[in-house]
């Protein structure tokens, strides 16, 4: 029939309602799917939060190596999820729309502005998959978040590092003058991860509208939500200028969605439908999480709720570290990073041992851990097990 829908056109027309795009081809998606061992320059063995809670005992008393929130999702997103359940053998091609429409409205963009997907880690990939195509440098902050660059490099790129400035902050003056006529993209974790520190928001800006003319700057703003002012500092206002960027958010932090799995990614248009063929799109969320989503979008009182809790927990966690002698870099985010007097490995098996699961890395030559921020049991725990080693 002419009126006929094709179900798969319905499907891909959704997902472009959402911000999302037509759906991979089969190849991308079992490319995507693929496991992946990464190897960490400044780590002291190939690992990442998914190894570790991969070789995790299953009961632990503190689970603080992942960055998750352990006071989330909220009520009303739990509520959204049993609701959406009587209808989640419906695609949910009107709640995609709608939720990519209650985003747009509150940062003042358009729908075609946006891609969602299940967490930002398939964006992340799409970027990788696309920006170092033909061999192509990646540039970043040394250490940083790794998941871009390091799939950019399983597929061929190059991954350019930078080290941090004296306060382990990203360095975008080095940054930028790495970037040549065969960098694809640079990578800006803000705040960043592990360290927890955040650039200069009018540094950052300026440095956005210059750059982005030579390359693709990629803005992750996973932590955003802990910072004072993150409408103040969100590079989304660059989006809307029309620079060449994008802007990665997600509700796995302080919304505390990281097992529901929801984000997206803020662009222009044209990069929006160039990264769609990397990825599904809003149709890879499920009912249930896109109800999740809808209801708990700036939903200002659990979020102000948790963030007090996290800063709590936060400054209970200095308080143990000071009184062992201990410093560590002030924080922006919800995890602490500090450097350990013993090997790394040895601290984090003896604190597994403990039943308190952290993580450690190699930076500037020496061990460190980071922590994330969990309960204040969590965090007590942490302390109790912390004096016996330190």
């Amino acid at each position: 029939m002419k009126n006929s829908i094709n179900r798969r056109n319905w499907i891909k027309s959704s997902a472009l309602l959402a911000g999302g795009l037509a759906l991979a081809s089969g190849a991308i998606n079992k490319l995507a799917a693929m496991p992946v061992m990464r190897k960490i320059g400044f780590a002291v063995k190939p690992v990442t939060d998914q190894t570790v809670i991969m070789e995790a005992p299953p009961v632990l008393k503190a689970r603080l190596f992942a960055n998750e929130n352990p006071f989330g999702p909220s009520d009303a997103a739990k509520k959204a999820i049993q609701d959406s359940l009587g209808t989640s053998y419906q695609y949910a091609f009107m709640q995609m729309s709608a939720l990519s429409g209650k985003i747009a409205a509150y940062e003042g963009i358009q729908q075609s502005n946006i891609m969602m997907d299940a967490g930002s880690s398939a964006l992340l990939l799409a970027a990788a998959m696309h920006y170092s195509k033909g061999g192509k440098n990646i540039i970043t902050g040394d250490p940083s978040y790794d998941d871009l660059p390091t799939h950019a490099k399983l597929h061929g790129g190059q991954w350019v590092k930078v080290p941090l400035t004296k306060d382990y902050k990203l360095d975008l003056d080095a940054m930028e003058a790495k970037v040549d006529d065969n960098t694809g993209l640079v990578y800006i974790c803000n705040p960043n991860n592990p360290t927890a520190t955040v650039v200069d928001t009018d540094k950052l800006k300026a440095f956005c509208e210059r750059v982005s003319k030579k390359t693709m700057v990629f803005v992750d703003e996973a932590y955003i939500d802990y910072l004072p002012d993150p409408q103040g500092t969100t590079l989304i206002g660059g989006v809307k200028a029309g620079q060449n960027i994008i802007v990665a958010r997600t509700f796995s932090k302080l919304y505390g969605f990281a097992g529901l799995r929801c984000g997206y990614i803020v662009a222009q248009p044209a990069t929006i439908h160039t990264l769609a063929i990397y990825t599904g799109g809003a149709f890879n969320l499920s009912a249930t999480t896109i109800a999740a989503a809808t209801a708990a979008y700036r939903e200002t009182d659990y979020l102000q709720d948790a963030l007090k809790k996290t800063l709590a927990s936060k400054d209970y966690l200095y308080s143990v570290l000071k009184k062992e002698g201990y410093e560590y870099i002030p924080s922006s985010a919800n995890f602490v990073m500090f450097p350990l007097k013993m090997d790394g490995q040895k601290f984090v098996g003896e604190m597994m041992k403990r039943g308190v699961g952290i993580r450690n890395w190699k930076l500037n030559g020496a061990d460190w851990c980071r922590v994330s921020i969990g309960r204040m049991d969590e965090m007590e725990a942490f302390a109790e097990a912390f004096k016996q080693l330190s």
